[in-house]
């Protein structure tokens, strides 16, 4: 099993490309379960999680072609694939190939769509808190689906769904892109209240529209989709990964270095880019790039994660390393899930002081910190703990680096673009 060995001390400097992103390109794959004609897909990310949900595809019967990114491309980017759906003939979702990834239970909504039927297991992936599928069951059946839950999966059947008005008691992203893609074959108008505003929705409509899907609403909490009858091929890029840009501009700013981030965009970044700026960073940016200056030292910043266009739970790991080194004492609460601090207890190893209460940590920056062996524990977690690697003294030794190669693709390879002192070892 490999581990990432990091030399800590070196500010980051110098330019990388960003890569697509995971969470609107596994989503995106499952789309192509709603044709019989070809959709394919620009700028996919090289991540094991892509590479989990294609094994998946292809044992429902979708072909999958894949056109690697040429040599010259810069660092970590996507490839092109082409999914080809018509041969589909399996609607099952085993448990041996889900458990690892959440993310599956997006096959659920455009199976039942296409095939009138689906057995999908219940979903595994990261421990960091529940995050229950019951409002995916809910909305299907609103739908007209009739749905059981035994030996740990679901099963859902319907002739043809039926468009509906859906009110999901949560906001949930995956939720509300299995319930688009699924209503965009049902029979009527399906209104999703209370939807999920990420960008990574947006893309997946504007995909679905290209494909012929008839939705209005995206990027607001109430979206609008009107069932046709059938939807066609259609060519879509991948829009960049904004969590993996906020973490290579985290990683900038606690090493006190100085980045471009290219084939990026600031429009979906405001809140990370607003606490950058009051942590004394200059950020500067471009139609697609950001640039970003720290200070000789950050200054400690608040921050209490929600759901989009607030600050995202998926970079409080990354502002907690951070705030471990800045100038001051910084509350940070996280209210999305309920086991998310898990990386404070590594980071206390590398000498950080962090407090935790319940669903607030309390973090004083320190000066420096010291290399350890740290262990992580999921996606978000790795990456706290690698930038926390890039600023202590010495050598920090991470295990169980299985969980970054879910998110975060070519991560060495574009830290040692950046100057970082990192290696992979067995």
């Amino acid at each position: 099993m490999d581990k990432l060995l990091i030399t800590g001390g070196r500010p980051l400097s110098g330019e990388i490309a960003i890569s697509g992103a995971k969470n609107a390109a596994l989503p995106l794959l499952c789309a192509a379960l709603l044709t019989r004609e070809t959709l394919t897909l620009t700028n996919v990310p090289h991540l094991n999680d892509i590479g989990t949900m294609l094994k998946l595809l292809e044992q429902m019967g979708v072909k999958v072609t894949r056109e690697v990114a040429p040599t010259d491309a810069p660092v970590g980017a996507g490839d092109t694939l082409s999914l080809d759906a018509s041969g589909l003939n399996n609607a099952v979702a085993p448990y041996e190939m889900v458990k690892t990834m959440r993310a599956s239970i997006l096959v659920l909504g455009p199976l039942v769509a296409r095939m009138s039927e689906a057995r999908v297991s219940l979903p595994g992936g990261c421990a960091i808190g529940a995050r229950p599928v019951d409002q995916h069951i809910k909305g299907l059946a609103a739908m007209g689906a009739t749905i059981s839950v035994e030996h740990g999966y679901v099963h859902a059947q319907a002739t043809r769904l039926k468009g509906a008005r859906l009110f999901t008691d949560m906001v949930t992203v995956t939720g509300t892109e299995n319930l688009m893609m699924a209503a965009c074959l049902a029979d009527g108008e399906t209104v999703i209240e209370n939807a999920a505003r990420e960008p990574e929705v947006v893309d997946l409509a504007n995909c679905l529209v290209a494909m012929g899907a008839r939705i209005s609403g995206a990027g607001s909490d109430v979206i609008r989709i009107q069932g046709v009858g059938s939807l066609h091929g259609a060519t879509h890029k991948v829009m960049p990964d904004r969590i993996e840009t906020g973490t290579y501009l985290c990683a900038a700013a606690a090493t006190g270095g100085s980045v471009r981030l290219n084939h990026t965009s600031a429009a979906y970044l405001d809140a990370v880019i607003d606490k950058l700026m009051d942590a004394g960073c200059e950020v500067t940016t471009e139609r697609d790039a950001i640039n970003l200056k720290a200070p000789k030292r950050l200054t400690a910043v608040s921050l209490r994660t929600s759901p989009y266009p607030a600050f995202p739970t998926d970079m409080q790991a990354q502002f907690m390393a951070l705030n471990a080194v800045a100038e001051g004492t910084s509350i940070i609460r996280e209210t999305i899930f309920e086991n998310r601090f898990m990386h404070a207890v590594e980071l206390t190893r590398l000498g950080a002081n962090i407090r935790i209460d319940g669903n607030t940590a309390v973090v004083t920056g320190k000066e420096f910190l010291e290399g350890a062996s740290v262990m992580a524990t999921d996606l978000r977690a790795s990456a706290s703990l690698v930038i926390a690697g890039l600023v202590a003294r010495g050598e920090t030794l991470i295990e169980r680096i299985y969980h970054l190669d879910r998110g975060y693709a070519a991560l060495d390879k574009k830290l040692l673009a950046l100057g970082a002192d990192v290696r992979r070892v067995k």
